[in-house]
């Protein structure tokens, strides 16, 4: 108590302007100044930690496991990870699918949401002349008055859209150095003959001309008539693969869209407007639901 005393009077006569050093001296002064205030402050804190304990043990003992788990989770800031046999299912406790149609008759389909966001961000290299599969929809979405000439491409007779009749791997009849862009969304997949697919694709493309293609990587097969053709699903690794064998590597870009809720709810046949863009937007490269390709043919 004296030497506090003195430390004290000695800080005053120095003028030290010091908080935490007061504040240091105050809290080492309290049990003589106020020893009873000194005393319940000790007290309260031992009965707060003895709180604490008995606190624990009763949660031990009598809370379910996923909410100690939860509980641990948060105070420790990861994200909550149930336990073994307590995930909760939902709707999606089933075994056939919400919609057996990629959600088409739900709204948008989450592949498309890919889709057309990669068509999006390459909206530029949609100009002069074009070639489409099936129809021309995305040529006209996103070209719109660039395109000088536009032609859908089509494997069977009797499309009405179809301004070639023909098939990627055996299409001798398309002109060679003939289109400045090619769109060729989900179409890959259904051709066993990749090479020859491929080698049609440079051969065609005028050169400086672009190649905007998608694939599938997680996903159903579909339901339709095209489900007698479907061979392949992709990935990254499988796509950059085959295009080195015919485009420069440098002149390949490849990108992958999807993480673990996405593939689920695409295999789901949930829609994309039932997700949260976050959601849809989020990338794990673990999870490719879908793969871009913009390939250039060198000039």
């Amino acid at each position: 108590m004296t030497f506090l005393n003195w430390v004290e009077k000695y800080l005053s006569k120095q003028e030290v302007k010091e908080k935490k050093v007061w504040q240091a001296l105050k809290t080492a002064l309290l049990p003589y100044h106020y020893p009873h205030l000194y005393y319940i402050s000790k007290r309260l804190h031992y009965l707060k930690g003895r709180m604490k304990a008995v606190i624990k043990s009763i949660a031990r003992q009598t809370l379910p496991a996923s909410v100690k788990v939860k509980l641990k989770s948060q105070l420790q800031g990861v994200e909550y990870t149930p336990p073994v046999g307590e995930v909760k299912f939902g709707h999606l406790r089933r075994v056939k699918p919400i919609s057996q149609y990629f959600g088409y008759d739900r709204g948008l389909p989450i592949d498309r949401y890919y889709i057309e966001n990669f068509l999006f961000q390459q909206v530029e290299d949609i100009r002069g002349r074009i070639l489409e599969i099936g129809d021309n929809f995305y040529t006209t979405r996103f070209g719109g008055d660039r395109v000088t000439k536009s032609d859908v491409l089509h494997v069977k007779d009797g499309n009405p859209d179809a301004t070639i009749v023909g098939d990627l791997a055996n299409a001798e009849n398309i002109p060679s150095n003939a289109f400045d862009c090619l769109v060729l969304t989900q179409t890959l997949h259904l051709i066993y003959e990749l090479p020859a697919a491929l080698k049609t694709i440079y051969r065609i493309l005028k050169p400086g001309g672009v190649a905007l293609i998608t694939v599938p990587g997680i996903t159903q097969i579909s339901v339709d008539e095209w489900k007698d053709y479907w061979c392949w699903s992709f990935t990254a690794i499988s796509v950059q693969k085959l295009f080195d064998e015919f485009f420069p590597q440098a002149n390949v870009l490849i990108n992958t869209y999807g993480n673990v809720l996405a593939a689920t709810s695409l295999l789901q046949g949930l829609a994309a407007e039932e997700l949260q863009k976050q959601e849809l937007d989020y990338h794990d490269p673990s999870y490719q639901v879908l793969i871009s390709v913009r390939a250039v043919k060198p000039e």
